[in-house]
């Protein structure tokens, strides 16, 4: 039997971690995305120029914390969901 609340919370450390490198990795090497898009995606998207202004590094940051709270809600589904299937199918 899988302990599922000490399993969520780890998810939840982890997909954030996770999250927090990714996001400051792209922050810093600006040129990663659109080499990721060529190359992961298979697309060519014109990222547009980087500009930091008050108002771009606000906005920023505010969609760090959604990205934030959007990935945590998607790993604890889909963590809550694999320990309920293996609780629940009988071996």
């Amino acid at each position: 039997m899988i302990n599922t609340k000490h399993l969520l919370k780890v998810t939840s450390v982890w997909i954030s971690v996770v999250y927090a490198v990714c996001f400051t990795g792209v922050a810093m090497f600006t040129n990663i995305r659109p080499v990721f898009m060529r190359y992961a995606l298979h697309m060519e998207v014109d990222m547009g120029r980087n500009i930091v202004t008050l108002g771009t590094f606000i906005s920023g940051l505010i969609m760090l914390i959604i990205g934030l709270i959007i990935w945590n809600i998607i790993a604890l589904l889909a963590v809550w969901l694999f320990a309920f299937l293996y609780n629940k199918i009988k071996q």
